[in-house]
């Protein structure tokens, strides 16, 4: 992804939780022919130094990886945002805002086809 997918869904739909945001847009049309989804991973300079936001990236992956193949919508373009407690909250815990968030998004772009979200 770029600058301008990031900045196109920023203006997307957005949900915050305690430790990450979710930002989700319809992928392009230019990009949408022959992938699924698209994900993107951002830590600003508030979430720490290099060490700690490339961290929270990696939480942020690894919960990714365990929900977006299962729940992700093709067409989408997901960013996850870290926020400074995305390094301290347990893993079970950023599972649970990520697939809230999911779900809270889906609903809003009207596509709830998330029913069984853990």
């Amino acid at each position: 992804m770029t600058r301008a997918d990031f900045l196109r869904a920023q203006r997307g739909v957005r949900r915050t939780t305690p430790s990450l945001t979710l930002e989700v847009c319809p992928t392009p049309e230019e990009f949408a022919a022959g992938q699924a989804l698209r994900v993107g991973y951002t830590a600003s300079r508030k979430v720490g130094q290099a060490v700690e936001r490339n961290r929270a990236k990696r939480r942020l992956r690894g919960a990714a990886a365990a929900l977006l193949p299962l729940y992700g919508q093709e067409g989408n373009d997901y960013v996850l945002v870290a926020r400074r407690e995305t390094l301290t909250r347990p893993f079970d815990g950023l599972v649970a805002d990520l697939a809230g968030a999911l779900q809270a998004t889906h609903a809003r772009l009207g596509r709830s086809k998330t029913g069984g979200l853990p």
